[in-house]
């Protein structure tokens, strides 16, 4: 459901307009021209959800994080519950290498949902990166239970595992990887 209430400014027309000119721009890789085709929305609606949330993630494909950041703050203002803008505001965090920022945000999520497959995968991540291993092995561990093949979860559990020094375990994940994603450029640098 679109949080856009109708009450003054755009018509549905014009709002419909501007989003399809911003995904057709996005579509083109013209960040720039989609974000100011969002901007007519943003300028009628600023604290709405939905027009903050496009310009979150628009802000972040074009390179411009603190603006990404500053539009899924406000959606995350307009959504105070919503999963979403918080996955979002992650991108940026990790963009940046801000890890542990990242795993204070992901945790939020985890609050909310605890086995949000982003949320964990992006903590996974903010874990490693910050030297966590065992931590990290904790999460992806959990994550398998649910997704017993998931490639990226494998990984991160076979990394954790490596640089703990379970060298042996860790290149048998990577193996059982390639099985299922022959190409998976990260089991195959392990593996070499």
């Amino acid at each position: 459901m679109l949080t856009l209430i109708l009450v003054e400014g755009l018509s549905y027309e014009e709002i419909k307009k501007a989003y399809e000119k911003s995904y057709t721009y996005e579509a083109k890789g013209e960040y720039s021209k989609a974000i100011k085709a969002m901007m007519v929305v943003w300028e009628a609606y600023p604290d709405a959800y939905t027009p903050n949330l496009r310009l979150g993630w628009l802000y972040y494909l074009a390179g411009r994080y603190a603006n990404s950041e500053h539009h899924y703050r406000k959606a995350m203002k307009a959504a105070p519950y919503a999963v979403e803008p918080i996955l979002g505001l992650s991108l940026p965090y990790m963009a940046q290498g801000r890890w542990k920022a990242l795993e204070s945000l992901m945790n939020q999520v985890l609050k909310t949902d605890y086995y949000n497959y982003y949320g964990n995968l992006r903590l996974c991540y903010a874990l490693r990166h910050q030297k966590k291993y065992s931590q990290a092995e904790k999460v992806a561990r959990k994550m398998l239970t649910l997704y017993p093949t998931d490639v990226s979860f494998l990984n991160e559990l076979a990394m954790a595992l490596y640089y703990q020094g379970k060298k042996k375990e860790a290149l048998a994940i990577f193996a059982d990887v390639l099985i299922l994603d022959p190409d998976n450029r990260t089991a195959k640098e392990f593996l070499k």
